[in-house]
């Protein structure tokens, strides 16, 4: 019978996961590569896969052993079209599940508990729980959606950067520190836009903060735009009664002092990250599978 529960957390940038008994102790971790399910799926599986891998490793544990454990696997991507299930159906596990990352997030930020959680890394979601309900908005990837992650940051930059160069718009420090990365050349500018991947434009979002803090106003002007963004979509979800908002991820901190007081009132820090609600929840379905096989 299976007794280990593997939770994931595949994130833009990389895969994170963990191995734990049926108490939810964990006893492994592993990394691996990027896991974005809707702009490479086949390296996304090979790392989703490999992080698990790594976790049973750690743990001291034969290879072997993945196809014996029960996992949940929380990644941006998984509620648009058939994604999330073909990766469900190629994983190796003998039980595993394919959640959104707002699930994982809000699992390990709230724990059962009610309350918003909004997660801004590579890419950027929100979900609320209701009265048990749940309801989850964004993630719908860097090309139509996820307004405020760090990819979108980094495209809004060079975006503006281009527009600064051809004299569309004021130059500041920031934009002329990116067109000087490219040798002020503009082609080479477009060329590396058009061939980047979401981690690729989001590794600019910390020199966008920098830069703000500092009042450069291309950097002022493109955080308050993303902070505005994250307010309408904590609108959408919030309730007079609401106990908590809980920001999540990389950028998560930075944003903070950006926000409008509304906002900021109700902020509280999370109980876990987004890997631990994977865990919760991988631990959730190995003690369901278990009742359900006794």
């Amino acid at each position: 019978m299976t007794e280990l529960a593997i939770g994931i957390d595949g994130g833009g940038t990389s895969c994170r996961a963990a191995v734990a008994d049926g108490n939810g102790n964990v006893i492994g971790r592993g990394k691996s590569g990027p896991a974005n399910i809707l702009s490479d799926l086949e390296n996304s599986l090979l790392n989703i896969v490999e992080s698990a891998r790594q976790a049973l490793c750690d743990a001291g544990l034969a290879a072997e052993t993945i196809s014996s454990v029960a996992a949940v696997v929380g990644v941006a991507g998984a509620n648009v079209g058939d994604y999330g299930r073909r990766i469900e159906t190629a994983l190796p596990f003998t039980e595993g599940r394919v959640v959104t990352d707002a699930l994982i997030a809000l699992q390990g930020a709230l724990g059962d508990a009610d309350g918003i959680v909004g997660a801004f890394g590579t890419g950027s979601v929100y979900n609320a729980r209701r009265d048990g309900r749940l309801n989850g908005i964004g993630g719908w990837g860097f090309v139509v959606g996820d307004q405020a992650s760090g990819a979108r940051l980094g495209r809004d930059l060079m975006e503006r950067s281009l527009l600064a160069h051809d004299g569309v718009r004021p130059a500041s420090p920031i934009t002329e520190v990116v067109m000087a990365e490219y040798g002020n050349d503009p082609e080479r500018t477009v060329e590396f836009a058009h061939s980047a991947r979401p981690k690729d434009f989001a590794r600019y979002a910390p020199a966008v903060f920098e830069h703000a803090a500092k009042g450069d106003t291309v950097a002022v002007g493109i955080v308050t735009d993303a902070a505005t963004a994250i307010g309408e979509s904590l609108e959408a979800l919030l309730w007079p009664e609401c106990p908590s908002i809980c920001l999540l991820g990389g950028l998560a901190e930075a944003y903070e002092p950006w926000l409008a007081e509304r906002y900021r009132l109700l902020l509280a820090k999370p109980k876990g990250d987004a890997l631990q609600g994977a865990v919760g929840l991988a631990v959730k379905l190995l003690n369901n599978r278990q009742r359900g096989a006794a």
